[in-house]
């Protein structure tokens, strides 16, 4: 045990009324919409990354959090492990996930940061055993350490590429080892700055390979998680390669991935491409390749990832509908990939960033699941394409386009426009909100 929560008793739902600040008011895991625990629904996890090992610098300032394990040493990985499960049982979250320098210190050579990853991951599968917490994924961290300064697998030094491969190998064979339901690949520098030094066309290629080597040494293994690519469209490189959830696909598509590998969505980074959150999600539920969720928002005046907590229940409301229309989570979740600001110095102020999203979480779910039972929202969807359920209309996709203008012509077709009742169904939505 640490002494860094010992203040703080676990949050229990009290209910929307409740004027305590330490309580869920809307999050009430045991609650049942449509068929499921809200548990089940939401499938929270905590991110080790932000709550964890981030220390509150910024591109204009250090560290301002002052936390007991953050001395760079074995002792230090397992003290954070311990304070890391003190809240995760707190909140009581179902999940949780970590890059490996999130967990362990790094080595002065490959070996040594391995063997530091695998003591830590032997720490980690003991709490796992005495408490509720389980992982939902890991991934490696490719982006901090200077040698990922081009890229990993897109980087024009092969040794890079090398090193990268076994950096995944390591990170899958941990994250088979402590039950992980999914393995993430972000490509924070799997991108460029300029055109001037970079082979675009090679660098793809590369990247490619590598996801195969990933997909096929995940089966070697027996690795029944879900493969997942977390898309970005910039930030820090001037251009990522995995832009968004369409370019995702086309890239999935090009090295015969598509029934492989699936996309963790972040809110953020959705922002970031022009898009928003419902829109990635319901992209990747059309294409077949939704898997989960990284849950914070931006400051739309700052215009970079800010990653803060989620505070706005009706905006992710529309996210979680989607969600919802997909089926819902297989081995996904809703992963708080999400920060306090480096002005919130306290323990109090880690566990009520949680608690605020929690609860906003649990909101936005609540009247996107009364909205999909009641069903007008469909219903209204479903009216608008409905002359596609003729089979005249049907027929005319299989047809070529000579036959289709012969037809407009025979039959002096003269469409009138019909209103898409946008602002009705504006209405209709706040009205669950």
């Amino acid at each position: 045990m640490t002494d860094f929560f010992k203040s703080i008793q676990p949050i229990k739902y009290e209910g929307p009324e409740s004027t305590n600040e330490f309580s869920f008011r809307h999050y009430d895991p045991d609650e049942v919409l449509l068929g499921k625990r809200m548990e089940e629904h939401l499938r929270f996890a905590v991110a080790y990354w932000h709550s964890f090992a981030w220390q509150g610098g910024d591109p204009f300032g250090g560290q301002t959090f002052e936390r007991p394990w953050y001395a760079d040493t074995m002792e230090g990985a397992k003290l954070k492990a311990d304070a890391a499960f003190e809240l995760f049982d707190i909140l009581g979250t179902p999940f949780y996930a970590f890059h490996d320098l999130d967990a362990r210190p790094e080595g002065a050579t490959f070996a040594e940061s391995k063997r530091n990853l695998e003591e830590i991951v032997d720490y980690l599968g003991n709490k796992q055993a005495s408490h509720k917490a389980k992982l939902l994924w890991g991934t490696a961290n490719m982006f901090t350490h200077r040698r990922w300064m081009s890229g990993a697998a897109t980087n024009p030094d092969p040794e890079v590429y090398a090193y990268a491969a076994a950096t995944v190998k390591s990170c899958l064979d941990a994250t088979l080892k402590l039950g992980g339901q999914n393995y993430v690949l972000w490509g924070g520098r799997e991108g460029y700055e300029t055109l001037l030094n970079t082979d675009l066309k090679r660098e793809r290629a590369h990247a490619g390979r590598f996801l195969q080597q990933v997909v096929d040494y995940a089966h070697k293994i027996g690795f029944k998680g879900s493969i997942l690519i977390e898309p970005k469209p910039q930030e820090p490189s001037k251009h990522q390669y995995d832009y968004d959830v369409a370019t995702v696909y086309g890239f999935l598509k090009d090295f015969g991935l598509e029934k492989e590998v699936k996309v963790n969505i972040e809110q953020g980074h959705a922002i970031l491409a022009g898009h928003s959150f419902e829109h990635e999600i319901a992209t990747a539920a059309a294409l077949g390749i939704f898997g989960s969720i990284d849950m914070n928002r931006n400051d739309y005046q700052s215009g970079w990832d800010t990653d803060q907590f989620p505070n706005n229940h009706a905006e992710k409301a529309l996210a979680f509908y989607e969600i919802l229309r997909a089926g819902g989570y297989t081995t996904g979740g809703t992963n708080f990939d999400a920060k306090v600001r480096r002005q919130s110095l306290d323990a109090e102020d880690l566990v009520l960033a949680h608690v605020g999203g929690m609860d906003t979480c649990a909101r936005a779910l609540r009247a996107a699941a009364y909205m999909f039972e009641d069903g007008p929202l469909e219903a209204a969807r479903n009216a608008r394409y409905a002359g596609w359920d003729r089979e005249g209309a049907k027929a005319m996709l299989a047809q070529p386009l000579e036959v289709i203008a012969q037809a407009v012509e025979d039959n002096n077709i003269n469409p009138k426009p019909r209103s898409g009742r946008q602002e009705r169904l504006e209405n209709l939505w706040n009205h669950y909100i």
